[in-house]
């Protein structure tokens, strides 16, 4: 059995693998391995104890995809598990995925295996803290329950909303369409805590993974049985 370990700025995440099959997931911290197991963590966040003495996804880990960018030592462990999910979902092909945390990431894999890097944008919670935060009478929105941004808001909740919302959705299609112009059967993932939000608020065509992260973690334990 292969665990994964995706450790957030929010939550743990887990997954169990048999080879390339998930047979188990959640959050917070998994049980304990059994002997002959193996384990990777990805860690964005802060390592809980428990968890200190498993191996770590880090810049010398050999990896089934190439890394073109300046500087490697710096990328986040997550956004190279989550390339790695993408590839071993559609090897051979053009992905770009999208990990709406707490940043929005995008970042692009070649269909010749080659992570290129990609963008690095404030998630949603962030927008919406900071405008409470750095202004004099803004509110603290929440976005729970809200399925579609308004495109004019009529309240100074709706145009917050408005605001995050929707200018995120514009974002993130922009990219996509950008993408698409030099690739165009591009494949789109989304995962990360906020991805059923933007899936909910309009973000169709592109492919829900929510394990993409797991995924990604156990390919690359796969990758270095050998």
């Amino acid at each position: 059995m292969n665990l994964a370990i995706d450790i957030g700025n929010t939550a743990v995440k887990w997954a169990t693998f048999d080879g390339d099959t998930l047979t188990g997931h959640g959050i917070g911290l998994p049980q304990a391995l059994s002997a002959g197991d193996r384990a990777l963590v990805c860690a964005s966040g802060e390592v809980p104890e428990a968890l200190a003495e498993l191996p770590r996804l880090g810049a010398d880990t050999p990896l089934p995809i190439r890394l073109d960018y300046r500087t490697p030592q710096t990328l986040g462990a997550d956004r190279v598990a989550a390339a790695c999910g993408a590839w071993a979902l559609h090897p051979g092909e053009d992905c770009l995925v999208v990990d709406a945390g707490t940043c929005i990431t995008v970042d692009f894999v070649g269909a010749d295996g080659v992570y290129r890097g990609g963008a690095i944008l404030p998630g949603l919670q962030m927008n919406l803290q900071a405008l409470h935060t750095f202004t004099a009478r803004l509110p603290l929105v929440s976005i729970d329950g809200v399925q579609k941004a308004p495109v004019s808001g009529r309240s100074t909740e709706e145009c917050i909303v408005a605001g995050t919302l929707g200018a995120t959705m514009l974002a993130l299609a922009g990219y996509v369409a950008l993408y698409r112009q030099r690739c165009p059967q591009l494949h789109v993932l989304l995962t990360g805590g906020d991805a059923q939000r933007l899936t909910d608020a309009g973000a169709t065509g592109w492919e829900l993974q929510p394990q993409l992260t797991l995924i990604g973690l156990n390919k690359i334990l796969i990758y270095n049985e050998t």
